[in-house]
């Protein structure tokens, strides 16, 4: 599987776990998962290409324990292990 097919599945799976995703231009200075008003948001910046908008998604997703139980391709199962905690 191709990397933006990757970052598109991770998007989807994002979704699926009750993410929002906005795609903004924000110049390579920020990005990555959030919360505010209650709701949880995964910035991706534009300013990026692919592989890095991928690991902002995956960065978010690690962080939540209801991921791995949601069916998912096997390519981004396998880039996606939870951290574990200290």
């Amino acid at each position: 599987m191709h990397t933006v097919e990757l970052l598109d599945e991770a998007i989807r799976l994002a979704e699926r776990a009750g993410y929002g995703v906005r795609q903004e231009w924000l110049g390579g200075a920020a990005g990555g998962g959030c919360e505010f008003r209650g709701r949880r948001w995964i910035f991706l910046d534009l300013a990026l290409g692919p592989a890095e908008q991928l690991d902002q998604v995956l960065d978010a997703l690690r962080r939540d324990p209801s991921v791995p139980a949601l069916p998912m391709p096997r390519p981004l199962r396998e880039m996606l292990p939870l951290r574990k905690s200290a």
